[in-house]
């Protein structure tokens, strides 16, 4: 079994810089580049086409691999279908179902734009759209959702980790109140199916929608699992048909009426390898280590003049996402001197999220520190420093 102080070694651009940037892309170890080259080397071919060799070596390790990221979030008893990112997965529910003018969704102004856009589009076809906000530490009340949903909403659609201040939602606790008035529950899993334990059916969650590109594996693959194949394909073509003809077509069974086109056969596979290496480690083990350093920086931030730190103090109520401001300073000013002259890479802005900054009343947003099990305490106390540095400047 490999442990998280075994894991570094894996990581070449870990032993270069400080790489504090995980809720962005993840780095991705050696086991997962070696994954996608033995492909593009020893095997690359279509998948679900042909019957050489190739093909059928290519497609079984292209299925082994759904089949663990299905089991990695508990998904065995759905549909686990390939995409290119979260982005991509919450726009194939909003495309795919089938809205009727008068139709509801519940949502948030904490949401990552990927998972607000899709919903607020919806407009157009007269689909009702209501936004609900969080607390000051980016929390939404169960109660305040509860007084949104109502019998018309077919969807409620959140976020269960913050990309830009780390809180966790009780997705479970709004999720069965979604369920009560017959509507569906979608959870944006990009910041948490990396970062904790995660079952679909612990969640209670109808629609999972995360990226492998931040859980150590390849850009450009994300997953959509669903509880029921109740979507319309929103991508029609080749692989995702059983018959055409000049009349018309029959879809092919799920998941592959869900995936038209030659999909991203080396990025499946470097996904699976992917969850297999987060499995050898355990994500228990990950979660332990995280909010470890988590609580280390957000104290040690906490504690520094001219810096404010946003998001709930309790290491049980966020993920190793931390997001901070120095007084007089632009974010980006700050992430550049990092940079520059400690080799911590940070990300600076409004991250996506600018519903959130500005509830927060944050014109630039905010500097933001994440974490993954490739992260020290060394290098949080060496942040921390050049942080403090940093404050000498105001």
């Amino acid at each position: 079994m490999r442990g998280i102080k075994d894991c570094r070694a894996d990581f070449p651009l870990a032993g270069d810089l400080v790489y504090m940037d995980s809720a962005s892309v993840s780095l991705c170890p050696e086991q997962v580049i070696g994954a996608v080259a033995e492909y593009d080397r020893r095997y690359r071919a279509n998948v679900g086409r042909g019957v050489h060799r190739l093909t059928r070596f290519a497609s079984q390790r292209f299925e082994d691999a759904r089949a663990r990221v299905a089991g990695f979030i508990g998904g065995q008893a759905g549909v686990t279908v390939l995409t290119a990112n979260t982005t991509a997965s919450v726009n194939m529910v909003a495309g795919g179902m089938r809205w009727r003018s008068g139709d509801r969704v519940v949502t948030s102004s904490a949401e990552h734009h990927s998972n607000l856009l899709p919903w607020l589009r919806l407009r157009e076809r007269g689909v009702e759209v209501e936004v609900v906000a969080p607390d000051p530490d980016g929390l939404l009340d169960p109660t305040v959702v509860a007084a949104a949903v109502d019998d018309r909403t077919r969807l409620v659609a959140l976020t269960h980790a913050s990309n830009a201040l780390g809180s966790v939602q009780p997705v479970r606790e709004i999720g069965r109140i979604a369920h009560e008035h017959g509507a569906r529950l979608l959870v944006d899993g990009a910041q948490s199916v990396p970062h904790l334990p995660v079952d679909v059916e612990r969640l209670g969650c109808d629609y999972l929608c995360f990226s492998g590109h931040k859980m150590l594996g390849p850009t450009g693959t994300g997953i959509l699992w669903m509880r029921e194949p109740d979507l319309d394909p929103l991508f029609l073509g080749g692989g995702m048909i059983e018959t055409v003809t000049s009349d018309g077509y029959t879809p092919a069974a799920p998941p592959a009426r869900y995936e038209a086109g030659t999909p991203h056969v080396a990025g499946m596979i470097g996904l699976g390898r992917a969850v297999g290496y987060l499995e050898e480690i355990g994500m228990d083990e990950v979660r332990r280590h995280e909010a470890h350093l988590t609580g280390r920086l957000f104290a040690g931030l906490s504690g520094l003049d001219h810096v404010t730190v946003f998001g709930p103090e309790s290491p049980e109520k966020r993920i190793g996402v931390v997001s901070f401001v120095v007084d007089g300073m632009h974010p980006h000013d700050v992430a550049h001197i990092l940079d520059e002259a400690a080799g911590i890479m940070v990300r600076s802005g409004e991250h996506c999220c600018m519903p959130l900054m500005r509830h927060l009343g944050l014109a630039h947003g905010t500097v933001r520190a994440s974490l993954y099990l490739y992260n020290t305490a060394e290098e949080v106390d060496l942040l921390l420093a050049a942080v403090e540095e940093i404050t000498r400047m105001v």
